[in-house]
């Protein structure tokens, strides 16, 4: 019943139409609702995810998925490029459940403190490291850099500003032009890995696990540093409005 939600719903679904006809007519109160009402499902999966409850029923994968975990497996580690869109939660599950494949999440939890206290009460994982990170300075990419170089795998979201650091670059999204954090592109650069993307996003009655390979590596040349960011970082952009 809130405006400022409906508003912002509307909008985006409007936007969704414009760029992608997903949904196939201008989008009404009732498309409204059923997003609210998706969101709403979408937190209960987290919950059950994270606490081991989830049934994992159904779930369908692209491709890039044998690709990464052939590379898990012959000991390449990689950067993971996420949005804050479905549930993530799930992948976090599916991960742990996976020999060989050992994920390192940047989380950042100003903004959503509380939920993410719950996720960490009820979460029953051990093989999945969180590192709570406001800023990644050079200490933090050192130890970065040498999970990596161990084979294993960092996610970060390429979405939320600042993830680290506080620049951002703008780019097309959605038909709109729109900041997306640099930092993720910068952290790629140094880490000097493959960098793929990676969403979870509800399909019909259960959930479609993508991976997608954005870059073999990030190079950002001196002098064409904020071109190369922008070229990435609209790659990444791309990528995501494919899953919507």
């Amino acid at each position: 019943f809130r405006p400022t939600v409906r508003r912002a719903s509307t909008q985006y679904l409007q936007r969704i139409e414009r760029a992608t006809a997903a949904i196939g007519h201008t989008p009404t109160m009732r498309d409204s609702l059923r997003h609210m009402a998706l969101f709403a499902e979408t937190m209960l999966d987290k919950l059950l995810a994270v606490s081991g409850r989830h049934a994992f029923a159904p779930l369908s994968f692209s491709a890039g998925r044998q690709q990464l975990y052939a590379a898990a497996a012959a000991g390449q580690g990689g950067l993971i490029v996420t949005a804050h869109v479905g549930c993530l939660e799930l992948c976090r599950t599916l991960a742990e459940q996976r020999a060989g494949l050992t994920l390192n999440i940047l989380v950042h939890t100003r903004h959503a403190a509380r939920f993410n206290h719950l996720l960490q009460r009820l979460d029953a994982s051990r093989d999945v490291n969180l590192m709570e990170v406001t800023e990644v300075g050079p200490a933090t990419a050192v130890l970065l850099a040498e999970k990596v170089a161990a084979g294993e795998y960092v996610a970060i979201a390429g979405d939320r500003i600042p993830v680290f650091a506080s620049r951002s670059i703008t780019v097309d999204f959605l038909d709109c032009p729109a900041p997306f954090p640099s930092g993720p592109w910068v952290l790629a650069a140094l880490l000097k890995c493959p960098v793929w993307l990676l969403g979870c996003i509800h399909e019909g009655s259960g959930y479609a696990v993508h991976f997608e390979q954005l870059a073999e590596r990030v190079v950002l040349p001196r002098g064409k540093r904020d071109a190369a960011i922008a070229e990435y970082a609209a790659r990444y952009a791309s990528a995501l409005t494919g899953l919507l």
